[in-house]
């Protein structure tokens, strides 16, 4: 037996007999660790900070006139449209970045250190995404921001920081899903690859930017039950008005499905990677 396999059956066993308290404990632990290595390493932070400035002034100043027209005003009906629908764009596109982080630390000896020290194997996952979150949050201040000083109108306090806490639940399931391939995938190059076959589809089949009531008919009905359409129409909905019930229930009900089904998986496939 190898002492990599060795180490992972002896985590399986001692994972058991690790005391919820304990599993909060190594979780903060890494926490920190987590957040250390970001402070050491700046540019770690370079896609959570360009990524809400770039696409926010790209999709306003591109096709917002246009868009805008469409929605029965100019640019600016477009920045009140496109803004929470970034929201929920940032949610996948972090997440995915969970995904290949992840990867890349199998391949640098990381996981295989923490995989041998007695702590919660569930504690590194659960560190990550926290984490994540952590980032995914200083990405969405900085989309409001952007979005503030190129014309959105924040009316609604209240609905804003409920759509940021609902993108937020959405967004740590998907992690869910990116970290399960961040442990089957051979390398951080497929989980990217997979993550643009799902991704694309997901953002451009959904109401994030545009109305889908010109889209053909199929294409509707695939948007109808895409979440990321829910997500960004909920959004919506909290922040410049509009029907919220609905969609705020897809999304949680799409959250806790996918939650409840892949962070058994990853959990299960990063306490028996050999």
């Amino acid at each position: 037996m190898s002492a990599a396999t060795a180490a992972s059956a002896a985590g399986v066993r001692s994972d058991a007999r690790i005391s919820p308290r304990a599993h909060l404990r190594h979780t903060g632990a890494l926490v920190r660790r987590n957040l250390l290595w970001i402070r050491q390493d700046p540019e770690s932070m370079f896609d959570a900070v360009l990524f809400p400035v770039v696409f926010t002034l790209l999709f306003v100043f591109v096709f917002g006139g246009s868009i805008g027209q469409a929605l029965g005003g100019g640019q600016e009906a477009y920045v009140q449209y496109i803004v929470p629908g970034l929201m929920a764009m940032m949610g996948m596109n972090m997440a995915q970045g969970v995904g290949t982080g992840f990867n890349q630390d199998f391949h640098t000896g990381v996981m295989d250190r923490f995989r041998s020290l007695p702590i919660g194997r569930g504690s590194v996952l659960f560190a990550k995404i926290s984490v994540e979150l952590v980032r995914m949050l200083i990405a969405t201040s900085i989309l409001l921001v952007v979005g503030v000083l190129v014309g959105f109108d924040i009316t609604n306090w209240p609905g804003l920081f409920a759509a940021v806490g609902l993108s937020t639940v959405f967004g740590s399931a998907l992690m869910w899903i990116f970290l399960t391939l961040g442990v089957v995938m051979k390398n951080a190059q497929s989980v990217q690859a997979m993550g643009f076959l799902v991704l694309m589809p997901l953002q451009f089949g959904s109401s994030i930017f545009a109305p889908t009531q010109s889209m053909p008919g199929w294409l509707q009905n695939f948007t109808e039950y895409n979440p990321l359409s829910a997500l960004a129409d909920s959004a919506r909905g909290l922040m410049v008005g509009g029907p919220v019930a609905h969609d705020l229930w897809m999304v949680l009900a799409w959250s806790v499905g996918i939650t409840a089904v892949m962070a058994p998986v990853a959990i299960h496939k990063f306490r028996t990677k050999t």
